[in-house]
């Protein structure tokens, strides 16, 4: 499956109005890429349940499925990926019991991103880069200008997250990063499919006029 990161999207139900099924069927037809099921409450059961069915549906819309935090969902429900920090299994753990998986991981420092391309990242989530309400771990905002020196750093893909609108997403995307993380500007809105669709234009509008291509 093409690893496409343009619109990286990930479930929220403190946020969303709706069952995470129901929010990725919609995310989807609005044009997100990348589906990542983000549970942090849900027993373990019922967290496989979730990526069951989520999987089932990003395979038959041909979309890239991650779970985060957790390698075990992920081998157990099939997902093409997962989604790593620093509290998480070590990556290199990670990559040896799972080499097939496509492995991404969080960081916000270049020292932090060089490493983990070092020891077999496949991505990188780099933020946040806007404040943020969805992630109560999260640290202070790097903003722009580092996310760009990070983006320069490593040569594999680099999704931006955090506080990522249709306002600033355009300047987001100047940075030369891969794709952009969304979650309550989409997830959290009233149409979920009407939302994903906007920032999918933008993005594709971005790189026609930049690169010449969507």
């Amino acid at each position: 499956m093409k690893r496409d990161f343009s619109l990286y999207v990930i479930t929220d139900r403190r946020i969303q109005k709706r069952k995470n099924l129901e929010v990725v069927e919609e995310a989807i037809a609005g044009g997100a890429s990348v589906i990542q099921l983000r549970e942090k409450d849900l027993s373990t059961r019922e967290f496989l349940e979730e990526a069951l069915l989520l999987r089932e549906c990003t395979r038959r819309h041909g979309v890239l499925f991650i779970v985060n935090d957790r390698v075990d969902i992920a081998l157990a429900s099939g997902a093409d990926g997962v989604h790593l920090g620093p509290e998480d299994m070590p990556l290199s753990y990670a990559r040896r019991i799972a080499p097939h998986l496509i492995i991404g991981y969080s960081c916000d420092t270049k020292e932090e991103a060089q490493k983990a391309e070092r020891l077999g990242a496949d991505y990188l989530g780099v933020g946040t880069v806007f404040p943020t309400t969805t992630k109560k771990d999260a640290g202070p905002p790097i903003g722009l200008e580092r996310l760009r020196e990070i983006k320069s750093s490593v040569k594999i893909p680099v999704v931006a997250i955090g506080g990522i609108t249709l306002d600033n997403v355009e300047d987001v995307l100047a940075t030369g990063v891969d794709g952009v993380a969304v979650v309550s500007a989409i997830v959290g809105a009233p149409s979920v499919r009407e939302a994903a669709s906007l920032f999918r234009e933008k993005i594709d509008r971005f790189r026609r006029k930049n690169y010449g291509n969507s």
